[in-house]
């Protein structure tokens, strides 16, 4: 009965809150949630309620049920399946799990990484019914197995599924082509966190934000050559659960600040993907394309004359790659001494290769400085807030990247110098470009941004040789490429 007015008096607030031409976004639950102080999945079980007139417990068996070829697959994963990219992997990691630790010795979180990857060796045994795609799909069902088995009543894990289940399908929607971002990795994660961070009684707000850190490092990664090529799945969708149990964790035992509303990240994500994977696509093609796992009965349907080039493309690629790989061992630091110089704000390529800029700058320019005007690409010119300070007490000061003191006052010396600064965004990649006024001698560098504090010198006046001098006098490395 009590359960019956609750969600009553739910179902009254979303249907003011939404309408049949107008969905609550992911974002909306979670304020909504908040603002009624109930659980993200009593509003997702809730809207089900309405749109198929069903009771509560209705909704919770046929999400449950929802689940049960699925679970199918992963069985046959877990005891039998031999998948011809993962091979007996279920069966190994099961054993594993028997006798202690499997994976990284949190019972629960082992049984829902092993369960997984077995719907994987399932899926390619018998197949799988998919939500945006077949990965995500191993994921829901490797959380829910363990879920199943954890000491939680049905209806407890029944909502904890729907709510799982509930984001998946917009990933689902999002999802326009090839990227386990919005699959298998993005989604999985994303999901697992949400559910994880329900399960251990974290507010909406938090369940979000642990949705918004598990999306994060999940963006633009691509997907299709791991589907015909051994071994490369597992870490994603095994590494899905391991990301959305991190960001759970994060969420639920820090005071982390994560401002982004979870309708921006996933947005984000969707349009990302979309533009991404036709570049990363073309690249993995290229470098996998010589472990792919073939069918010689399906190649005979195609063309000698493609198979052969395929195969002649395919020879090289080690080659390549072996080439490609010398010039970073040639050009890497040297093993005693790996790290450069200690960068203040926070990362060495959105500071630090910009600081060394303006050290450049501030070794060829001479005399009182009148202006400073800097170019910063799209990345850098949205990160100004960080990395403007270090350009200018490199560029004004002279400061190395570790100058604590000098970052944090280098503003009011500009305003007590009277030094005209403008700062100007320029759409070209990877640009980064100083010109310095002076009284005396007046100076430019205009280079390319690279990580570990290095930069790309294109150009520079007085002139190029001067500026690669005093790189070196300064000891900033150069990137050649």
């Amino acid at each position: 009965m009590k359960q019956g007015l609750f969600f009553k008096s739910l179902i009254a607030e979303i249907r003011k809150a939404s309408s049949a031409d107008k969905k609550l976004t992911l974002g909306e639950i979670v304020d909504l949630a908040e603002n009624l102080g109930v659980r993200m999945s009593d509003i997702v079980i809730a809207e089900a309620m309405i749109a198929h007139d069903m009771t509560h417990d209705e909704v919770i068996r046929a999400v449950l049920d929802a689940f049960g070829f699925n679970l199918l697959a992963l069985e046959i994963g877990l005891n039998r399946g031999n998948s011809f990219l993962l091979g007996s992997i279920g069966r190994e990691l099961q054993a594993c799990r028997k006798r202690g630790t499997a994976v990284i010795g949190d019972r629960f979180v082992d049984k829902a990484v092993v369960y997984t990857i077995a719907t994987e060796v399932g899926n390619h045994e018998v197949g799988l019914q998919p939500c945006a795609g077949t990965g995500d799909s191993c994921v829901y069902t490797g959380l829910l197995k363990a879920l199943l088995e954890s000491r939680l009543s049905r209806l407890q894990v029944g909502r904890l599924a729907a709510l799982m289940i509930k984001i998946g399908t917009y990933f689902k929607e999002g999802k326009k082509t090839t990227g386990c971002n919005m699959e298998g990795f993005g989604a999985g994660a994303a999901c697992t966190a949400a559910a994880l961070t329900e399960m251990r009684k974290g507010s909406p707000r938090q369940v979000a934000k642990a949705i918004v850190l598990a999306i994060s490092p999940t963006i633009a990664v691509p997907c299709t050559p791991r589907v015909i090529v051994s071994g490369l799945c597992a870490t994603h969708i095994g590494g899905a659960v391991l990301i959305g149990n991190l960001a759970a964790n994060l969420a639920l035992k820090t005071s982390i600040a994560v401002p982004i509303d979870v309708d921006v990240m996933l947005a984000m994500a969707a349009n990302i993907h979309a533009a991404a994977a036709p570049a990363i696509t073309t690249i993995n093609l290229d470098y996998m394309r010589p472990y792919f796992k073939t069918q010689p009965v399906v190649d005979g349907f195609v063309a000698g004359s493609v198979l052969a080039a395929e195969q002649e493309s395919g020879r090289h690629v080690l080659a390549r790659a072996r080439e490609k790989i010398r010039k970073f061992a040639m050009s890497a630091n040297p093993l005693i001494s790996p790290f450069g110089e200690a960068v203040v704000g926070g990362s060495s390529i959105a500071v630090g290769s910009p600081t060394n800029m303006g050290r450049i700058a501030h070794e060829l320019a001479g005399g009182e400085v009148k202006k400073i005007t800097i170019d910063l690409t799209s990345d850098l010119f949205a990160r100004r807030a960080i990395n403007v300070p270090g350009i200018l007490m490199g560029a004004v000061l002279g400061a190395s990247t570790k100058d604590i003191k000098a970052y944090h006052g280098v503003l009011k010396e500009i305003t007590r110098r009277r030094i005209a600064v403008e700062i100007r965004h320029v759409t070209e990649p990877e640009v980064q470009r100083i010109r310095i006024e002076a009284r005396g001698k007046s100076a430019f560098v205009d280079a390319m941004n690279r990580g570990g504090g290095r930069l790309k010198l294109v150009d520079a006046r007085p002139s190029l040789a001067e500026a690669q001098a005093a790189a070196a006098r300064l000891g900033i490395k150069l990137a050649e490429v």
